[in-house]
């Protein structure tokens, strides 16, 4: 039974990391997109992050957790923009990548945009985000 367990484990983990992977886009990349209006740029951290660094300026604002979860926003979102290219950043990119391959294996087409440091970095615009009361 424990050998089952492991091995059900193992193959659980594998497809896991083989499982569709988005392509990665420069910010500059993705705000020449946005720009165009073929994209649309999605920040997927929390509130309280965006609270405490703020945003990129183009960025609609959809929680990971919500992702996750619900979908209380994501799906409305979704549906308003099918057709364009969904870009997904966060702090450092790895919540992007796994909402961006999460989108893929859906048929969405979309990018991870990697963190919001790079956004800052590439002098791109910034705004602040009040915090939720």
């Amino acid at each position: 039974m424990k050998l089952r367990t492991l091995f059900a484990t193992l193959l659980a983990t594998t497809a896991f990391m083989f499982a569709a992977d988005a392509p990665k886009v420069s910010p500059a990349d993705a705000a020449k997109r946005v720009a165009a209006g073929t994209a649309v740029l999605v920040d997927c951290r929390e509130p309280s992050e965006w609270a405490d660094t703020g945003v990129a300026t183009p960025a609609t604002l959809l929680a990971k957790s919500d992702f996750d979860g619900a979908q209380t926003d994501w799906k409305p979102f979704l549906e308003k923009n099918a057709g364009k290219e969904i870009i997904v950043y966060c702090r450092s990119g790895s919540r992007a990548g796994a909402v961006a391959a999460a989108l893929a294996e859906k048929g969405v087409k979309t990018s991870n945009a990697g963190g919001f440091k790079d956004w800052s970095a590439a002098n791109l615009p910034t705004r602040q985000v009040e915090p939720k009361k």
